[in-house]
């Protein structure tokens, strides 16, 4: 359960996991563990989403596997769950993993994001949120997905291009 306590991430910090093609944890690095509060044998063959906090919107994650199913690289800014209900931000950079041109995995290395950014990202993501709790479940991710294109068209920018420019606000 989140209670609203940060854990930071240090600037010289890389969390990195990888997952097989379900997003069940297959390695997880000992930053991850540390940070996330969660021992190896917890972690390995979990659903990666065993670390989703409920402030995430849903379409964040259908753009993420979207972009990924695609055979492209994706970077995000996550609000992560640690055991223990405290939160971290991390700025992800995730990749498919091929062998012989077929995606058999996800590769994610994720670092500490732009403090600065963190307020915006918190209004962004509720405003997402308050779309996506408008619409049955199952209609949650679209109707997100609709708000975060509408947001993008009116600073006339690209998914890429806003999420950079974030993570330049304070480096």
């Amino acid at each position: 359960m989140p209670h609203g306590r940060e854990v930071l991430l240090g600037e010289d910090e890389l969390i990195v996991s990888k997952t097989d093609l379900k997003g069940r944890v297959t390695y997880a690095n000992d930053v991850f563990l540390r940070i996330c509060g969660y021992d190896e044998s917890e972690v390995l063959g979990a659903p990666h989403s065993l670390i989703r906090h409920p402030h995430m919107p849903r379409c964040v994650f259908g753009l993420l596997w979207e972009v990924l199913e695609s055979g492209h690289e994706v970077f995000a800014f996550v609000k992560n769950l640690t055991k223990s209900g405290d939160f971290y931000w991390v700025f992800a950079h995730v990749t498919p993993t091929f062998n012989s041109g077929r995606i058999i995995g996800y590769h994610s290395n994720r670092r500490a994001p732009a403090r600065a950014a963190l307020p915006l990202l918190d209004t962004l993501y509720e405003e997402l949120r308050t779309e996506e709790a408008k619409f049955p479940r199952d209609q949650q991710v679209a109707a997100g997905r609709r708000k975060l294109d509408a947001i993008l068209a009116q600073r006339a920018t690209t998914y890429e291009a806003f999420l950079f420019s974030l993570e330049r606000m304070s480096r």
